[in-house]
């Protein structure tokens, strides 16, 4: 009983987490192309090798700042896109796409060696890149189904 209590309690946040993903999922082929040419600036370049530089606490706070507003905009553009204002809604979805992308992301790469001597990320980023490969694994199998069924039923 207990246990059916805390899967109904976690429902919402469990499709939030699902329909973000999905979501990160269909856009990712779209900004890509745009995230890349903005990382092959100059200032951008500048910009990582100085972050480089910063001892690993000072690269930690300058990720978890962008993070930890870049990623909770993500839901709630999705709640703003619930509630009926699209417009606003998806223009909020990609501008916190852009920012994890532009921001979180180039920090995080141009800091990792020494962000990854913090054993407890050291783990935390194992468990994604884990979790990222069963999602790759998920959406190849679905994808696979979905070419099989296309095959079967539509000659």
């Amino acid at each position: 009983m207990k246990r059916h209590v805390y899967r109904a309690a976690t429902l919402p946040v469990r499709v939030i987490v699902v329909t973000v993903s999905l979501v990160e999922a269909i856009l990712r082929p779209a900004y890509r192309p745009i995230v890349n040419a903005i990382m092959t600036l100059g200032v951008v370049t500048r910009l990582e090798a100085w972050i480089a530089t910063l001892p690993r606490l000072a690269i930690l706070l300058l990720l978890a700042f962008p993070f930890a507003i870049a990623e909770p905009m993500k839901v709630v553009a999705l709640v703003i896109i619930a509630r009926g204002h699209v417009a606003i809604g998806v223009v909020t979805l990609i501008a916190a796409y852009l920012a994890t992308f532009l921001i979180v992301e180039r920090i995080y790469h141009a800091g990792r060696e020494k962000l990854l001597t913090y054993r407890w990320l050291a783990w935390v980023m194992r468990y994604v890149a884990l979790a990222r490969s069963l999602y790759d694994g998920i959406k190849l199998s679905a994808v696979g189904w979905l070419r099989a069924m296309k095959a079967r039923f539509l000659p």
